[in-house]
Protein backbone atom coordinates (compact mmCIF):
# COMPACT_ATOMS: atom_id res chain seq x y z
CA UNK A 1 0.00 0.00 0.00
CA UNK A 2 1.12 3.77 -1.27
CA UNK A 3 -0.16 6.63 0.80
CA UNK A 4 0.38 10.43 -0.30
CA UNK A 5 0.12 12.36 3.72
CA UNK A 6 -0.31 15.74 1.92
CA UNK A 7 -3.75 14.37 -0.08
CA UNK A 8 -7.26 15.90 0.64
CA UNK A 9 -9.80 14.83 -1.60
CA UNK A 10 -9.85 11.31 -0.24
CA UNK A 11 -8.45 8.01 -1.78
CA UNK A 12 -8.25 6.27 -4.81
CA UNK A 13 -8.11 2.69 -4.76
CA UNK A 14 -5.92 1.11 -8.13
CA UNK A 15 -6.42 -2.29 -8.56
CA UNK A 16 -4.38 -4.26 -11.38
CA UNK A 17 -1.82 -7.00 -11.70
CA UNK A 18 1.06 -5.02 -13.41
CA UNK A 19 3.44 -2.92 -11.49
CA UNK A 20 4.30 -0.49 -14.26
CA UNK A 21 0.43 0.07 -14.71
CA UNK A 22 -0.22 0.84 -11.12
CA UNK A 23 2.89 3.72 -11.02
CA UNK A 24 1.62 5.37 -13.91
CA UNK A 25 -2.31 5.60 -12.19
CA UNK A 26 -0.70 6.61 -8.85
CA UNK A 27 1.37 9.44 -10.52
CA UNK A 28 -1.29 10.38 -12.06
CA UNK A 29 -3.85 10.90 -8.49
CA UNK A 30 -0.92 10.99 -6.30
CA UNK A 31 -0.72 14.74 -6.26
CA UNK A 32 -4.50 15.20 -5.16
CA UNK A 33 -5.79 11.59 -3.29
CA UNK A 34 -4.50 9.21 -0.87
CA UNK A 35 -3.33 6.23 -3.38
CA UNK A 36 -3.84 2.85 -1.96
CA UNK A 37 -3.01 -0.56 -4.31
CA UNK A 38 -4.07 -4.03 -4.92
CA UNK A 39 -3.00 -6.87 -7.10
CA UNK A 40 -6.34 -8.15 -7.77
CA UNK A 41 -9.93 -8.17 -7.44
CA UNK A 42 -10.14 -10.32 -3.71
CA UNK A 43 -7.23 -7.55 -1.99
CA UNK A 44 -9.36 -4.92 -3.59
CA UNK A 45 -12.46 -6.19 -1.38
CA UNK A 46 -10.77 -6.67 1.38
CA UNK A 47 -9.45 -3.34 1.38
CA UNK A 48 -13.06 -1.91 0.25
CA UNK A 49 -14.12 -3.72 3.65
CA UNK A 50 -11.75 -1.98 5.65
CA UNK A 51 -11.43 1.80 3.69
CA UNK A 52 -14.83 1.97 2.36
CA UNK A 53 -15.61 5.17 3.89
CA UNK A 54 -12.26 6.95 2.96
CA UNK A 55 -12.03 5.89 -0.62
CA UNK A 56 -13.69 8.07 -3.54
CA UNK A 57 -12.95 5.90 -6.43
CA UNK A 58 -11.79 2.41 -7.48
CA UNK A 59 -9.88 1.89 -10.62
CA UNK A 60 -10.16 -1.30 -11.55
CA UNK A 61 -7.85 -3.40 -14.50
CA UNK A 62 -10.12 -6.73 -15.92
CA UNK A 63 -7.53 -9.42 -16.80
CA UNK A 64 -5.72 -10.37 -13.34
CA UNK A 65 -5.16 -13.73 -11.27
CA UNK A 66 -6.90 -15.33 -8.35
CA UNK A 67 -10.11 -12.39 -8.89
CA UNK A 68 -10.43 -10.62 -12.54
CA UNK A 69 -11.84 -7.28 -12.38
CA UNK A 70 -15.30 -8.59 -13.40
CA UNK A 71 -16.07 -10.88 -10.48
CA UNK A 72 -14.28 -8.68 -8.48
CA UNK A 73 -17.48 -6.13 -9.79
CA UNK A 74 -20.14 -8.46 -9.75
CA UNK A 75 -19.50 -8.82 -5.82
CA UNK A 76 -18.99 -4.53 -5.65
CA UNK A 77 -22.38 -4.34 -7.09
CA UNK A 78 -24.02 -7.35 -4.96
CA UNK A 79 -22.48 -5.36 -1.84
CA UNK A 80 -24.14 -1.78 -3.45
CA UNK A 81 -20.52 -0.77 -3.41
CA UNK A 82 -21.02 0.59 -7.07
CA UNK A 83 -23.79 2.43 -5.81
CA UNK A 84 -21.62 4.93 -3.01
CA UNK A 85 -18.21 4.73 -5.06
CA UNK A 86 -17.80 5.33 -8.35
CA UNK A 87 -15.78 2.34 -10.26
CA UNK A 88 -13.92 3.05 -13.36
CA UNK A 89 -12.55 0.01 -15.95
CA UNK A 90 -9.29 0.83 -17.40
CA UNK A 91 -8.37 -2.09 -19.79
CA UNK A 92 -7.19 -3.06 -23.25
CA UNK A 93 -10.36 -5.82 -23.42
CA UNK A 94 -12.60 -3.69 -25.40
CA UNK A 95 -15.25 -6.82 -26.26
CA UNK A 96 -19.04 -5.63 -26.46
CA UNK A 97 -20.01 -8.35 -24.21
CA UNK A 98 -17.27 -7.25 -21.23
CA UNK A 99 -18.31 -3.66 -22.06
CA UNK A 100 -21.81 -4.47 -21.80
CA UNK A 101 -21.71 -6.29 -18.53
CA UNK A 102 -19.13 -4.14 -16.70
CA UNK A 103 -21.81 -1.32 -17.62
CA UNK A 104 -24.71 -3.24 -16.43
CA UNK A 105 -22.55 -4.39 -13.41
CA UNK A 106 -22.43 -0.20 -12.18
CA UNK A 107 -19.31 1.20 -13.95
CA UNK A 108 -19.55 5.03 -14.61
CA UNK A 109 -16.20 4.91 -16.88
CA UNK A 110 -14.15 2.24 -19.47
CA UNK A 111 -10.63 3.51 -19.97
CA UNK A 112 -8.79 2.15 -22.79
CA UNK A 113 -5.24 1.56 -22.40
CA UNK A 114 -2.60 2.33 -22.72
CA UNK A 115 -3.82 5.79 -20.72
CA UNK A 116 -3.82 9.21 -21.35
CA UNK A 117 -2.65 10.57 -18.03
CA UNK A 118 -4.98 14.38 -18.64
CA UNK A 119 -7.88 11.85 -20.04
CA UNK A 120 -7.85 9.67 -17.37
CA UNK A 121 -7.32 12.78 -14.60
CA UNK A 122 -10.13 14.75 -15.89
CA UNK A 123 -12.59 12.19 -16.68
CA UNK A 124 -12.29 10.16 -13.08
CA UNK A 125 -11.64 13.34 -11.31
CA UNK A 126 -15.22 14.88 -12.65
CA UNK A 127 -17.08 12.00 -11.68
CA UNK A 128 -15.72 11.57 -8.22
CA UNK A 129 -16.54 15.40 -7.28
CA UNK A 130 -19.80 14.86 -8.84
CA UNK A 131 -20.14 11.47 -5.88
CA UNK A 132 -18.44 13.93 -2.96
CA UNK A 133 -20.67 16.74 -4.09
CA UNK A 134 -23.89 14.23 -4.04
CA UNK A 135 -22.21 12.41 -0.75
CA UNK A 136 -22.27 15.93 1.09
CA UNK A 137 -25.49 17.04 -0.38
CA UNK A 138 -27.44 13.80 1.18
CA UNK A 139 -25.51 14.44 4.30
CA UNK A 140 -26.90 18.01 4.70
CA UNK A 141 -30.29 16.62 3.54
CA UNK A 142 -30.29 14.13 6.32
CA UNK A 143 -28.62 16.59 9.34
CA UNK A 144 -32.02 18.81 8.00
CA UNK A 145 -34.31 16.31 8.34
CA UNK A 146 -33.17 15.58 11.29
CA UNK A 147 -33.52 18.72 12.60
CA UNK A 148 -37.24 19.07 11.56
CA UNK A 149 -37.93 15.58 12.98
CA UNK A 150 -36.54 17.14 16.57
CA UNK A 151 -38.80 20.69 16.23
CA UNK A 152 -41.58 18.35 15.38
CA UNK A 153 -40.82 16.16 18.10
CA UNK A 154 -40.16 19.44 20.04
CA UNK A 155 -43.47 20.60 19.50
CA UNK A 156 -45.19 17.28 20.10
CA UNK A 157 -43.68 17.34 23.65
CA UNK A 158 -45.07 20.72 23.81
CA UNK A 159 -48.52 20.23 22.47
CA UNK A 160 -48.64 17.46 24.90
CA UNK A 161 -47.27 19.34 28.08
CA UNK A 162 -50.26 21.68 27.48
CA UNK A 163 -53.00 18.77 27.06
CA UNK A 164 -52.08 17.58 30.09
CA UNK A 165 -51.70 20.70 32.07
CA UNK A 166 -55.15 21.87 30.95
CA UNK A 167 -56.62 18.23 32.12
CA UNK A 168 -54.73 18.30 35.76
CA UNK A 169 -55.57 21.86 36.32
CA UNK A 170 -59.04 20.67 36.16
CA UNK A 171 -58.53 17.78 38.43
CA UNK A 172 -57.31 19.92 41.12
CA UNK A 173 -60.47 22.29 40.27
CA UNK A 174 -62.40 19.41 41.15
CA UNK A 175 -60.51 18.21 44.44
CA UNK A 176 -59.13 15.21 42.67
CA UNK A 177 -55.38 14.20 42.22
CA UNK A 178 -53.85 14.62 38.81
CA UNK A 179 -52.48 11.48 38.70
CA UNK A 180 -56.35 10.28 37.54
CA UNK A 181 -56.01 11.52 34.10
CA UNK A 182 -52.79 10.04 33.87
CA UNK A 183 -54.06 6.38 35.07
CA UNK A 184 -56.76 6.72 32.66
CA UNK A 185 -53.72 7.43 30.17
CA UNK A 186 -52.03 4.42 30.83
CA UNK A 187 -54.76 2.23 31.63
CA UNK A 188 -55.98 2.87 28.20
CA UNK A 189 -52.83 2.54 26.31
CA UNK A 190 -52.53 -1.04 28.24
CA UNK A 191 -55.53 -2.21 26.98
CA UNK A 192 -54.68 -1.44 23.21
CA UNK A 193 -51.56 -2.12 23.37
CA UNK A 194 -51.47 -5.78 25.42
CA UNK A 195 -55.16 -7.24 24.70
CA UNK A 196 -57.36 -8.00 21.43
CA UNK A 197 -58.82 -4.43 22.33
CA UNK A 198 -56.15 -2.85 19.66
CA UNK A 199 -56.47 -4.72 16.96
CA UNK A 200 -56.01 -3.16 13.89
CA UNK A 201 -54.87 -0.09 15.40
CA UNK A 202 -51.46 1.07 14.53
CA UNK A 203 -48.96 2.27 17.52
CA UNK A 204 -49.46 5.57 16.16
CA UNK A 205 -53.61 5.23 16.99
CA UNK A 206 -53.05 4.20 19.68
CA UNK A 207 -50.72 6.79 21.02
CA UNK A 208 -53.23 9.12 19.73
CA UNK A 209 -56.29 7.99 21.71
CA UNK A 210 -54.53 7.07 24.61
CA UNK A 211 -53.10 10.85 24.99
CA UNK A 212 -57.15 12.08 23.84
CA UNK A 213 -57.80 9.99 26.94
CA UNK A 214 -56.90 12.52 29.54
CA UNK A 215 -59.03 14.94 27.90
CA UNK A 216 -62.55 12.98 28.86
CA UNK A 217 -63.41 15.36 31.88
CA UNK A 218 -62.39 18.75 29.47
CA UNK A 219 -65.47 19.99 30.33
CA UNK A 220 -65.90 20.25 33.85
CA UNK A 221 -64.26 23.44 33.81
CA UNK A 222 -67.45 24.76 33.00
CA UNK A 223 -69.29 22.98 35.95
CA UNK A 224 -70.02 25.25 39.36
CA UNK A 225 -67.90 24.65 42.05
CA UNK A 226 -70.87 24.09 44.44
CA UNK A 227 -71.76 21.53 42.09
CA UNK A 228 -67.90 20.00 40.94
CA UNK A 229 -67.31 19.70 44.87
CA UNK A 230 -70.35 19.30 46.35
CA UNK A 231 -69.43 16.44 49.24
CA UNK A 232 -73.47 14.55 49.18
CA UNK A 233 -75.30 13.70 46.69
CA UNK A 234 -76.59 16.05 43.17
CA UNK A 235 -79.98 16.78 43.34
CA UNK A 236 -81.35 16.00 40.01
CA UNK A 237 -81.17 19.38 38.83
CA UNK A 238 -77.41 19.45 39.68
CA UNK A 239 -77.36 16.32 38.22
CA UNK A 240 -78.36 17.35 34.63
CA UNK A 241 -75.84 20.26 35.10
CA UNK A 242 -73.19 17.80 35.97
CA UNK A 243 -74.37 15.95 32.90
CA UNK A 244 -73.17 19.08 30.45
CA UNK A 245 -69.56 18.39 31.20
CA UNK A 246 -69.97 16.04 28.33
CA UNK A 247 -71.33 18.73 25.44
CA UNK A 248 -69.05 21.41 26.58
CA UNK A 249 -66.05 19.44 26.80
CA UNK A 250 -66.37 18.76 22.84
CA UNK A 251 -67.39 22.45 22.34
CA UNK A 252 -64.33 23.36 24.46
CA UNK A 253 -62.10 21.16 22.29
CA UNK A 254 -63.62 22.51 18.63
CA UNK A 255 -62.86 26.10 19.65
CA UNK A 256 -59.31 25.44 20.26
CA UNK A 257 -57.68 25.99 16.93
CA UNK A 258 -54.66 24.25 17.60
CA UNK A 259 -56.57 21.13 18.97
CA UNK A 260 -58.86 20.48 15.52
CA UNK A 261 -55.43 20.57 14.16
CA UNK A 262 -53.76 17.90 16.64
CA UNK A 263 -53.88 14.13 15.41
CA UNK A 264 -55.86 13.36 18.71
CA UNK A 265 -58.78 16.22 18.28
CA UNK A 266 -60.76 13.22 16.62
CA UNK A 267 -60.42 10.93 19.08
CA UNK A 268 -60.49 13.60 21.88
CA UNK A 269 -63.75 15.09 20.98
CA UNK A 270 -65.47 11.84 20.92
CA UNK A 271 -64.32 10.25 24.04
CA UNK A 272 -65.05 13.89 25.92
CA UNK A 273 -68.34 13.86 24.57
CA UNK A 274 -69.07 9.73 24.67
CA UNK A 275 -67.49 8.47 28.01
CA UNK A 276 -70.71 8.28 30.01
CA UNK A 277 -72.86 6.64 26.69
CA UNK A 278 -73.63 3.27 28.45
CA UNK A 279 -74.09 0.08 25.99
CA UNK A 280 -78.05 -0.70 27.17
CA UNK A 281 -78.92 3.26 25.94
CA UNK A 282 -79.14 4.45 28.87
CA UNK A 283 -76.25 6.76 29.41
CA UNK A 284 -75.85 10.22 28.38
CA UNK A 285 -75.66 12.79 26.41
CA UNK A 286 -77.18 11.36 23.46
CA UNK A 287 -78.67 7.54 24.56
CA UNK A 288 -75.77 5.52 22.19
CA UNK A 289 -76.20 2.03 22.94
CA UNK A 290 -74.36 -0.48 21.70
CA UNK A 291 -71.48 -0.45 18.67
CA UNK A 292 -72.83 3.03 18.19
CA UNK A 293 -70.57 3.44 20.90
CA UNK A 294 -66.76 4.10 20.03
CA UNK A 295 -64.10 1.65 21.07
CA UNK A 296 -62.24 4.18 22.22
CA UNK A 297 -65.13 5.37 24.51
CA UNK A 298 -65.92 2.55 25.69
CA UNK A 299 -62.29 1.94 26.99
CA UNK A 300 -62.21 5.08 28.75
CA UNK A 301 -65.50 4.97 30.21
CA UNK A 302 -64.48 0.99 31.97
CA UNK A 303 -60.97 3.03 32.69
CA UNK A 304 -62.82 5.74 34.44
CA UNK A 305 -65.48 4.39 36.14
CA UNK A 306 -62.77 1.66 37.69
CA UNK A 307 -60.38 4.76 38.76
CA UNK A 308 -62.95 6.47 40.17
CA UNK A 309 -64.35 3.63 42.64
CA UNK A 310 -61.08 2.77 43.28
CA UNK A 311 -60.02 6.45 44.39
CA UNK A 312 -61.42 8.83 46.87
CA UNK A 313 -63.59 11.53 45.47
CA UNK A 314 -65.38 14.23 47.64
CA UNK A 315 -68.56 12.59 47.80
CA UNK A 316 -67.43 9.47 48.59
CA UNK A 317 -64.20 7.03 50.08
CA UNK A 318 -62.78 4.94 47.91
CA UNK A 319 -63.96 1.23 47.49
CA UNK A 320 -61.46 -1.62 47.69
CA UNK A 321 -60.47 -2.80 44.35
CA UNK A 322 -62.25 -6.35 44.84
CA UNK A 323 -65.82 -4.38 45.62
CA UNK A 324 -65.13 -2.16 42.97
CA UNK A 325 -65.24 -4.97 40.38
CA UNK A 326 -68.25 -6.49 41.49
CA UNK A 327 -69.88 -2.89 41.47
CA UNK A 328 -68.61 -3.35 37.90
CA UNK A 329 -70.17 -6.60 36.88
CA UNK A 330 -73.42 -5.93 38.70
CA UNK A 331 -73.99 -3.06 36.36
CA UNK A 332 -74.09 -0.59 39.72
CA UNK A 333 -72.15 1.75 38.02
CA UNK A 334 -72.94 1.54 34.52
CA UNK A 335 -73.54 -1.30 31.57
CA UNK A 336 -70.86 -2.42 29.52
CA UNK A 337 -69.96 -4.23 26.16
CA UNK A 338 -69.66 -7.56 28.13
CA UNK A 339 -66.87 -8.18 26.03
CA UNK A 340 -65.08 -5.52 26.69
CA UNK A 341 -65.77 -6.18 30.61
CA UNK A 342 -64.42 -9.27 29.95
CA UNK A 343 -61.40 -8.46 28.86
CA UNK A 344 -60.70 -5.53 31.25
CA UNK A 345 -61.78 -7.75 34.16
CA UNK A 346 -58.97 -10.25 32.42
CA UNK A 347 -56.26 -7.39 32.46
CA UNK A 348 -57.59 -6.23 35.98
CA UNK A 349 -55.20 -7.79 37.97
CA UNK A 350 -51.83 -5.69 35.98
CA UNK A 351 -53.92 -2.63 36.24
CA UNK A 352 -54.16 -2.82 40.30
CA UNK A 353 -50.24 -2.94 39.49
CA UNK A 354 -50.99 0.84 38.20
CA UNK A 355 -51.92 2.13 41.32
CA UNK A 356 -48.98 0.61 43.75
CA UNK A 357 -46.70 2.44 41.27
CA UNK A 358 -48.42 6.01 42.06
Amino acid sequence: METNAEQTAGTVLIVDDNMINRAVLENIFAPQYTVIEAENGKEALDMLMEHREEICAVILDVIMPVMDGIEALEKMNILGITEQIPVFLITSETADDTLKKAYGLGVMDVVAKPVVPYVVQRRIGSVIELFSARKRLNAKVIEQQNEIIAQQDHIIELNIGMIEALSTAIEFRSGESGEHVRRIHDITEYLLKNTELGEGLSDQDIMDISLASIMHDVGKISIPDAILNKPGRLTPEEFEIMKTHTTQGGQLLERIPQMKEHETFHYAYDIALHHHERYDGRGYPDGLKGDEISLWAQIVSLADVYDALTSKRVYKDAFDADEAIQMMKDGKCGVFNPEYLAIFLREEPRIREFYRRT
